[in-house]
Formats: C-alpha cells, structure tokens, sequence
C-alpha cells in the first residue's frame, strides 16, 4: 500500500528569481490566501492531497529562495523534486531574463535532456505594469518545450491550472504510453484542498 502511495507523490519544485510571488502561488494554491506583505523565503515546504483528473495527487510543494545568496542550496532542492515551476513576474523583465538560468541549472542537476517544467509568469492582475508581453512568454515556453500559464497569486486565476498541469506531466513521464491531452489549458471551479505546512 505505501508503495502504491509513492507512485501517486508528486514533489514540485517552486524556482524563480526573488519577489515573483513563488510563496504567494504556493500559499493560495494551499490555503485559497493571497499573502499581501513580501517576506523573502529561504525554504517552506508545504504538502496536498488533490484530486487531479480523478486520480489523487499528493503533493509536495517546496518553495525556494529567490535571493542570488542562497543560490548555492538550489541543486539539493532541484535533486528532489519531480516537476518544476519556474515563476517570472510579467512586471520585471529582470525575473523573465532569469526563467533560462532556472531551466539549465535543473537539466544540469537532473543530468536530463528534459524534466516535467511549467513556466508560470505570475502577477497577471498587474497587466497595466506589464514588462514581458504574452509572444514573449509563448517563444521562451516553446524554445524550452514546455507549456506556459500567466497567474495571478491576489486573484488566484490560473493558479490551481498551473500545478496540476505539472503533475500530468509528472505522471505523462512515469507512464510514457499514458494519453495525456494537449489541449489549452482551462480554468475550472475551485476545489478544497487539504493543505499541511510540513
């Protein structure tokens, strides 16, 4: 039984450069609460049960520090994760200009051509801030091979979308010959979840 478990654990890997609203995603994703005041983090780690596709998901969230001085912890958090977020600010180009930096330290930690990667830009509810158009963002998205949401951590639009849709690429990797849907993703209702600070 616990072994049936572990093939339904799924440990995500929030990375991004500082002030993107990594915790904020991570937060309301758990908790359905925007986080209003910026305390830069140095690790949380957060853990979920949902159902994704009417198969439950647990999952673990760990949400990773931003800030260049502790850029020397991120290859032990990328060695544990599973799937990736990497999260930009659609209002600092600096962030979007780090997203490849992200990708090529997991490829390089993972020793892998790919990993399960979603590039996340966050803050969508600040559109008259915009630094990063949405051609940008579906170039850089298609030039790594990944899939691409805009987020609002204060609004919690798409937030939910964007982890499950790093699980169906989880389990898509687990199970090669699984059918996994390409078509663009959509914003469904909200679900409860049970949600636990580890």
């Amino acid at each position: 039984m616990s072994n049936q478990k572990s093939n339904l654990e799924y440990h995500i890997v929030v990375l991004g450069s500082g002030a993107t609203g990594k915790s904020s995603i991570t937060v309301q994703m758990c908790f359905n609460h925007f986080v209003e005041t910026y305390d830069p983090t140095i690790e949380d780690s957060y853990r979920s049960q949902v159902v994704i596709d009417k198969e439950v998901a647990y999952i673990e969230i760990l949400d990773t520090a931003g800030q260049e001085e502790y850029s020397a912890m991120r290859p032990s958090y990328i060695r544990s994760g599973d799937g990736f977020l990497i999260v930009y600010a659609i209002n600092d180009r600096n962030s979007f200009d780090q997203v490849q930096m992200f990708r090529e330290e997991i490829l390089m930690v993972k020793d892998s051509d790919e990993e399960p990667i979603m590039l996340v830009g966050n803050k969508s509810d600040l559109e008259q801030d915009r630094q990063v158009s949405l051609t940008e963002r579906e170039d850089l998205a298609k030039s790594m091979g990944c899939k691409c949401l805009e987020t609002s951590a204060k609004t919690s639009h798409n937030v939910e979308e964007a982890f499950f849709e790093i699980v169906r690429q989880i389990r898509k990797k687990r199970q090669p010959n699984k059918k996994i849907s390409n078509k663009p993703l959509k914003r469904h209702g909200k679900h409860k979840f049970r949600c636990d600070l580890m």
